[in-house]
C-alpha cells in the first residue's frame, strides 16, 4: 500500500504548518451511500440479539455504514462517521464494531448504535491496515499496520470506564459521532496509547507482538484467542502466543507480499494468500505448507471459508472470485467482477464482495453446500505451481464463470477521481468514475451543474475564465469526495465585491472574505448551539475546555464573546449556506494532533478543540489581514495629450476594477484641484478595519462637481499597449497582462468626450 497524503494523517507531513488546519468534506446529495472504494465487510448475525441480520461496510470515504438485511434485500441503516482517512478494516466483536483507519486509530462502536464511536485507540505510529478478533473470546482483538506493529488488545480492559460520568455521557451522543470522537487526546502525550471522551489518558496498554520489520497486511486469530498469525511484506506468516506478544514460528514459503490470512477454529490450518497470485495451505502442527493452490492470475487480496473450512473462497486482483475444494483441489470460477475485490464475507448462501467501487455485491455462493457449485460445471483441478493458471489464460482455455449477474447490489455513489480548481476560487470541476463532470460551488458545497458524460478537458476551457484570485484553499478527493483545506493566514487572503455574489442592498464597495464567509456558513449551527448553552450557563466542564482553546493555542489572549459578535457570527449569506439534508462534515486535529471528523449539523456546541483561530473568526470577526493591496504606476500613455496626473507608486485593492482606474483618472483630469495624495497616494476602498474610509476613487458620485465638469472625457486604461476590460481588476491584469514580478504599470489615454 503507498503512502499519500491525507486530510487528518498529518504525523509525516513535512509541510511547515503552526496552526492547526481546518478541513471540511462536502458529502453526496444521497449520503446514505458510499462514495469510494469499499475495503471491508463485516457480518452480524442478529439472532443471538433477537435482532435483524447487519452487514458493515467500511469506505475509503472515511465512514462505516450499516445495512440491514431482510429477506434478501439491503437497507440503510446507519452511518458511523469518526474516522478521518480511509477505513481499513472492521470486525464484530459481540455488540461491538470495531474499526481501524489510516488515520493511525482504532475506533470501537456498538453495533446497534445510531453511530456513535463510544472510544478511540491510538497506539499505531502508522496506517493501521488489519484486524483480527477471537471469536469465543470476544474482548480480544489484534491490529497491525504499516509500521511493522501487531497490538492485542483486550476490548473490555481498554474500554473500562475513567469516570462514570464520563461513559454515560458518552452514551447519550446521537447521530453518528460521539464526544470521544471530538476531544480524543485533549491532554495525550506521545506515549499515551487510549484516549478517553473526557480527553485523560487511560492507563491501559496493548501487548505488543515485536518481531515484524515491515508493514503487516494482514492477520487472524483462532477462535479461542490463544493463536494469531501475520503476514506482510516480509513474505512470511508469523505465528504468534496473543496473550503473551511471544513469537512460536515463521513459515516461508511465498515469493511475494502476504495479503490476507485465515485460521480454522482450531488454530491447526492456516490459509494464506499473496501478491505471488497462490493460495497455501500451511499445517501449524507440522510448521509446513501442506497444498498450493494456483486459481488467479494475479495478486490474492481476499480469503473467506465455509463454517467446515473444507471449501475457499477467494478474490483478488484479477478480479474474479474463485471457490476452491482444500481437500480435493477442485476449484471453480464463481463470478467475475468490474474491479479488483479488496474483502469476501460469507453469510449463509451469499457471498459478499468488497471492491474498489463504491457499490457492494452479493453472489450466490451456496455456503452451507458449496458442493452444488461444482455440479453446474466448469470446474477445474487447481495447479500447485503460480505460473500454470496465467499460462491457461493465455492459451484462452480461462474458466466461464457460474453466475453471471450478482444476486443484489447495494449501489454507492461515484467517486470524484479528478478535479480541477476554477480560476474564480469558487468553483471547482469534477470528474466521477462514471464519467459525469459536475460543477461544484464550494463556498455552499452544492453542485451548481450536472454536465453529465462530456470531456472533461473541454468542459475546463469552456469554464476558464480570465479573473485572478488568490489560493485560499487547497483540496484533494482522497476520500471520494471533495476534501477542502484551509490553513491559516493564507485562508484570507481572498476578497471579491458583494455585488459579485449578488447580495441584495450591498454597497458598491462592500467586500467579502470568502474564508470568513466559509467558516460562518459552516459553523453556524456551532455557534447558535454555543450561544444557546452560553444562555443557559456553562455545565458540564464547558468552561474550562472552551478556555483551553483559546488560552493553549492562541497568541494573545482572548476575550469573552459579547452578544452582538456571537449574534453576527450566526448570520450567514445566501451564496455560504450549506445544505442540512446532506450537510458537509468537519475534519480538524485536536488538541494534541488527534484528528476528529463531525457533520456540521451534529455539531453541539461543546467542541472545545476547535482551531482558535476559527473560533476568533466566526465569533469576534477577528482573523489576520492579509496583504490584498497591488502596486502600480499610472502614467499617460504614449503619444497621448493627457497630462501626468500622478508622481509616484499608487496602491489598491488587488480587486480593484479597471473602471474604478478610469474614473479616478477622469476625476483628477476634470477636476480643477488636484485631489490629495503625493507621491505615495492611496486607493482606499470600501470599509477597512469596521471603519468608513471612502476615497476619491470609490466614491466619485459623492464629489461635487460644476456644471462644466460634468461633461467628462472617456478614458481608456492600457497595460502593455493592451487596451483592458472595464471589469478587469489588477490582479487579474497583473496575471494575464503584465506577465511580470516588477509592479504593474498601467496607461491611459483619453479617446472622446461624451
Amino acid at each position: 500500500m503507498h503512502r499519500v497524503g491525507s486530510a487528518g494523517n498529518t504525523a509525516g507531513s513535512t509541510r511547515p504548518r503552526k496552526e492547526k488546519r481546518f478541513t471540511y468534506v462536502l458529502n453526496d446529495a444521497d449520503s446514505k451511500k458510499h462514495c469510494a472504494g469499499i475495503n471491508c465487510l463485516a457480518y452480524l448475525n442478529g439472532s443471538a440479539f433477537s435482532r435483524s441480520d447487519y452487514l458493515f461496510s467500511g469506505s475509503r470515504d472515511g465512514t462505516l455504514k450499516r445495512w440491514e438485511l431482510n429477506n434478501g434485500d439491503a437497507s440503510f441503516s446507519a452511518t458511523f462517521e469518526s474516522h478521518v482517512d480511509w477505513v481499513n478494516d472492521a470486525i464484530i466483536v459481540g455488540e461491538k464494531l470495531v474499526s481501524c483507519s489510516s488515520d493511525t486509530t482504532l475506533k470501537v462502536w456498538n453495533c446497534f448504535s445510531e453511530g456513535a464511536c463510544t472510544r478511540t485507540l491510538r497506539q499505531h505510529s502508522d496506517y493501521v491496515i488489519c484486524l483480527a478478533a477471537a471469536e469465543k473470546n470476544s474482548n480480544i482483538v489484534a491490529s497491525g499496520g504499516l509500521g511493522g506493529e501487531v497490538f492485542i488488545w483486550d476490548i473490555d480492559a481498554a474500554l473500562a470506564p475513567v469516570a462514570k460520568s464520563v461513559d454515560a455521557k458518552e452514551d447519550e451522543v446521537p447521530n453518528g459521532n460521539s464526544r470521544p470522537a471530538l476531544t480524543t487526546l485533549c491532554n495525550v502525550n506521545s506515549s499515551s496509547n487510549i484516549a478517553s471522551s473526557n480527553g485523560q489518558t487511560h492507563g491501559y496498554s496493548p501487548i505488543t507482538a515485536k518481531g515484524h520489520k515491515d508493514s503487516v497486511y494482514a492477520l487472524a486469530m483462532n477462535d479461542t484467542g490463544n493463536l494469531l498469525v501475520s503476514g506482510g511484506t516480509e513474505k512470511v506468516v508469523r505465528v504468534w502466543d496473543p496473550r503473551t506478544g511471544s513469537k512460536k514460528m515463521k513459515l516461508r514459503g511465498h515469493t511475494d507480499n502476504i495479503r490476507t490470512l485465515l485460521l480454522d477454529s482450531t488454530g491447526r490450518y492456516c490459509l494464506s494468500g499473496s501478491s505471488d497470485s497462490m493460495i497455501r495451505l500451511w499445517d501449524l502442527g507440522q510448521q509446513r505448507c501442506v497444498h498450493s493452490y494456483a486459481v488467479h492470475t494475479d495478486s490474492v487480496w481476499a480469503l473467506a471459508t465455509t463454517p467446515s473450512f473444507g471449501h475457499v473462497y477467494s478474490g483478488g486482483r484479477d478480479q474474479s472470485v474463485y471457490l476452491t475444494d482444500l481437500s480435493t483441489r477442485e476449484s471453480v470460477l464463481l463470478c467475475t467482477n468490474e474491479y479488483p475485490i479488496l474483502q469476501l464475507s460469507l453469510q449463509d448462501d451469499t457471498i459478499w464482495v468488497a471492491t474498489t467501487d463504491s457499490s457492494v455485491y452479493g453472489w450466490p455462493a451456496e455456503g452451507r453446500t458449496p458442493q452444488k457449485v461444482f455440479e453446474k460445471g466448469g470446474s477445474f483441478l487447481a495447479g500447485n505451481l503460480s505460473f500454470s493458471r496465467a499460462r491457461a489464460s493465455l492459451e484462452g482455455s480461462a474458466p466461464v464463470p457460474v453466475y453471471k449477474e450478482p444476486s443484489i447490489v447495494i449501489p454507492g455513489v461515484p467517486a470524484i477521481i479528478q478535479h480541477e480548481i476554477m480560476n474564480n476560487r469558487r468553483h471547482v470541476l469534477t470528474k466521477d468514475t462514471a464519467g459525469s463532470v459536475k460543477l461544484w460551488e464550494i463556498t455552499r458545497g452544492a453542485v451548481v451543474e450536472d454536465f453529465g458524460k462530456v470531456s472533461f478537458e473541454d468542459k475546463k476551457k469552456e469554464l476558464f475564465e480570465m479573473v485572478s484570485i488568490p489560493a485560499w484553499f487547497t483540496m484533494d478527493a482522497r476520500l471520494g469526495c471533495l476534501s477542502v483545506h484551509l490553513d491559516t493566514p493564507q485562508c484570507f487572503s481572498a476578497e471579491i465585491y458583494a455585488v459579485d455574489l449578488n447580495v441584495s442592498g450591498a454597497q458598491e464597495d462592500l467586500k467579502i472574505n470568502l474564508a470568513q464567509e466559509t467558516l460562518r456558513g459552516l459553523l453556524v449551527h456551532w455557534s447558535k448551539r454555543k450561544q444557546k448553552s452560553n444562555s443557559h450557563g456553562l455545565s458540564n466542564g464547558d468552561s474550562s475546555s472552551g478556555k483551553d482553546v483559546l488560552s493553549k493555542d492562541s497568541p494573545r489572549s482572548r476575550s469573552e464573546v459579547d452578544d452582538g459578535t456571537e449574534n453576527h457570527s450566526t448570520h450567514v449569506l445566501p451564496s455560504f449556506e450549506f445544505s442540512t439534508v446532506s450537510p458537509p462534515s468537519i475534519i480538524t486535529e485536536g488538541s494534541s494532533g488527534g484528528p476528529w471528523r463531525k457533520r456540521i449539523t451534529d455539531l453541539d456546541g461543546t467542541e472545545g478543540d476547535l482551531p482558535w483561530w476559527c473560533v476568533d473568526c466566526v465569533t469576534h470577526n477577528r482573523y489576520p489581514k492579509e496583504n490584498t493591496k497591488c502596486g502600480f504606476y499610472l502614467h499617460p500613455a504614449e503619444g497621448s495629450p493627457a497630462p501626468n496626473i500622478t508622481q509616484g507608486k499608487l496602491s489598491a485593492p488587488r480587486i480593484l476594477r479597471i473602471h474604478k482606474v478610469a474614473n479616478y483618472v477622469v476625476e483628477k483630469l476634470v477636476l480643477d484641484k488636484p485631489l490629495d495624495g503625493g507621491s505615495d497616494s492611496t486607493f482606499a476602498m470600501g470599509l477597512s478595519s469596521g471603519q468608513s474610509q471612502l476615497s476619491a476613487l470609490d466614491s466619485s458620485s459623492r464629489i461635487g462637481l460644476k456644471p462644466w465638469q460634468k461633461l467628462k472625457p472617456c478614458v481608456e486604461i492600457l497595460c502593455n499597449n493592451q487596451v483592458l476590460s472595464q471589469e478587469m481588476s489588477l490582479a487579474t491584469v497583473r496575471t494575464y497582462i503584465w506577465k511580470k514580478p516588477e509592479d504593474l504599470i498601467l496607461h491611459y489615454r483619453v479617446v472622446q468626450s461624451r
